[in-house]
């Protein structure tokens, strides 16, 4: 593993700073065996991974040496990707097309061409940034957000994908549609989609 950098985060928690959101994947998931009896909680970022113990955190020189040792040679695990349902009917979908210079049904075929992977969860709960997405496609946020978005709106901005679980402001450009629950709070897993999830965007 490439070099690490820790920071205190609190009494209880390090904030690691890593090379690329899939060092964060790698080291995550070979720290999960710990979460429960020594952290308390794994939350991935983009390329940042905070750790929070049980109890009091270890000196942030001890936290690297831990992170360096569980990070050699890991990797995210393999997992069937969540497949999403989605229809290309969002009112930017021209707009977003032109910006990329090709047409809206090359912007749609590249686009569910991608292989995505949720990099982190923010913004709101449940609300996925999907990484992956083919290079070509990143057109800039929106330079005015709506003041509304409905839930399951299919969303594009730079080189994030998402979908908006829930009603709510937005500043990225709307290309779709997604009928999807992406966060039910009445479930014993309320989010649908989990940091570090593969996932697939099918035609509805």
């Amino acid at each position: 593993m490439s070099a690490v950098e820790v920071r205190p985060a609190g009494e209880r928690g390090a904030l690691v700073e890593l090379e690329d959101n899939a060092a964060v994947h790698a080291l995550a998931a070979a720290l999960e065996p710990r979460r429960g009896s020594e952290l308390e909680e794994i939350v991935p970022g983009d390329r940042t991974l905070l750790l929070v113990w049980n109890g009091e955190a270890p000196p942030p020189a001890a936290v690297q040496e831990l992170v360096v040792a569980a990070g050699s040679g890991a990797v995210p695990p393999a997992a069937e990707p969540v497949r999403l349902s989605v229809t290309y009917d969002g009112p930017d979908l021209a707009e977003v097309a032109a910006a990329c210079s090709i047409s809206t049904e090359e912007f749609v075929e590249r686009h569910l061409a991608a292989d995505y992977r949720v990099a982190f969860i923010g913004f709101a709960p449940g609300f996925a940034y999907l990484t992956g997405g083919d290079p070509g496609l990143r057109p800039p946020r929106r330079a005015e957000p709506r003041t509304r978005v409905p839930a399951g709106a299919l969303a594009i901005a730079g080189p994030y994908s998402a979908v908006y679980p829930r009603e709510s402001p937005g500043g990225w450009n709307l290309v779709g549609s997604c009928d999807a629950r992406l966060f039910d709070p009445s479930q014993e897993q309320p989010a649908l989609l989990v940091a570090g999830a593969a996932v697939r965007l099918v035609p509805a």
